[in-house]
């Protein structure tokens, strides 16, 4: 009898492009030709301070394709059929595009001063009814340094 895999599929880092112009830079995000395309729903901006953490929260449907073309976060991602917590950084340094399926536990920590922006390019629009939240202390993880 095959055994049927609870593997999720994995998130995926995208290196993204920046254009730097002496009047103002463009900073790519996501084309419907990408990978981790997944359709479009909307397009929200969250900001975090340094130093706070938001989540765990894990969507059921929604595809996230999160950027943060201001600050620097760190976006915690939790597998829990496999018990891995893995850090992504992202932001100044690190510009890039990462796409997370839905069946993961999510946290985001700000790391730099100021301003710390995300933007998440989501496949559904908003639905409270698709997510779950868990306290922070449910997964544990390492603050990078």
């Amino acid at each position: 009898m095959d055994q049927v895999s609870d593997a999720l599929p994995a998130p995926l880092l995208t290196p993204l492009k920046q254009i730097f112009h002496p009047k103002g830079d463009v900073y790519h995000a996501l084309k419907a030709s990408d990978a981790g395309y997944a359709g479009f729903g909307e397009a929200y901006f969250t900001t975090v301070i340094e130093g706070e953490t938001k989540g765990w929260k894990k969507h059921l449907r929604m595809q996230m394709n999160l950027v943060v073309p201001v600050g620097q976060v760190c976006f915690y991602v939790h597998d829990e059929n496999t018990g891995m917590t893995t850090p992504y950084l992202l932001g100044t340094g690190n510009y890039a595009r990462l796409t997370v399926p839905p069946g993961y536990w999510m946290a985001f920590r700000g790391m730099s001063a100021g301003t710390n922006l995300v933007c998440n390019l989501a496949s559904i629009a908003h639905d409270p009814l698709e997510a779950m939240n868990v306290a922070l202390e449910t997964y544990p993880f390492e603050i990078p340094a």
